[in-house]
């Protein structure tokens, strides 16, 4: 498949509304951004990792290059914000996953949409998954705090679960929605306390609080699609 015929499969398959809402989302953080006069690396993570976002969620496989860059862009300002767990997680998970998600994703597109085939979890695996996320989000939550981590346990828990939001989004699950809004939610809360600690990082806020909204639509529209998949005739 050459340039062209990517480009034409990505942009296959989005409503009217999510061609409308998608875009305006990003130009109004842009403008909310530049008005506070907010980092400008924030502002490139922010848009970049909307964009992972959106794409990921309409199962285009193209989300991965805005994901790699957004994960950078967070990364530096994790680091500058005392958020190591974070900070570990972008550069040492993130990224070399979401070079391993480009390949996975590749060998379960479909032939007509270009879109992944999505998947369901079995219940006795995402149990073992969420047994271990809350253990490991308990230790590491002990450790970050002796380490000066702003917020410990907040941090320990989006990064753990975050850890298994993109192991699911990797196999393709619909349960990776649920993790997301979770993590999403969190992440809001621990960047609005680094924000009210002086941090420039406002449109990281919104990024966040953006992450939450879509995460939600899109476990509603990963729901629907699989519910009519399942009633269509073999």
């Amino acid at each position: 498949m050459d340039i062209k015929e990517f480009f034409k499969a990505e942009i296959k398959g989005w409503g009217k509304y999510e061609r409308m809402i998608f875009p305006l989302v990003i130009l109004l953080i842009t403008c909310i951004s530049i008005y506070l006069n907010d980092s400008k690396i924030a502002l490139i993570s922010a848009i970049c990792g909307i964009s992972y976002t959106i794409l990921a969620g309409k199962g285009k496989i193209s989300c991965y290059l805005f994901g790699l860059t957004s994960t950078i862009c967070y990364s530096y300002i994790a680091y500058k914000n005392t958020l190591y767990g974070n900070l570990c997680l972008n550069m040492l998970y993130y990224f070399p996953m979401q070079i391993i998600g480009i390949f996975q994703w590749k060998k379960h597109l479909q032939k007509e949409t270009r879109e992944i085939i999505k998947t369901k979890l079995p219940v006795k695996e995402f149990v073992y998954y969420m047994t271990a996320a809350i253990i490991i989000s308990g230790i590491l939550g002990i450790i970050l705090k002796f380490r000066g981590d702003v917020t410990p346990f907040i941090d320990s828990v989006t990064t753990v679960f975050s850890i298994a939001g993109l192991i699911f989004t990797i196999k393709r699950c619909i349960e990776q929605w649920y993790i997301w809004t979770l993590v999403n939610g969190l992440s809001v809360i621990m960047w609005i306390k680094a924000y009210l600690h002086g941090s420039n990082c406002f449109a990281t806020i919104l990024m966040w609080l953006t992450y939450f909204i879509l995460g939600l639509y899109f476990l509603y529209a990963w729901k629907r699609k699989m519910n009519i998949n399942t009633k269509l005739p073999d």
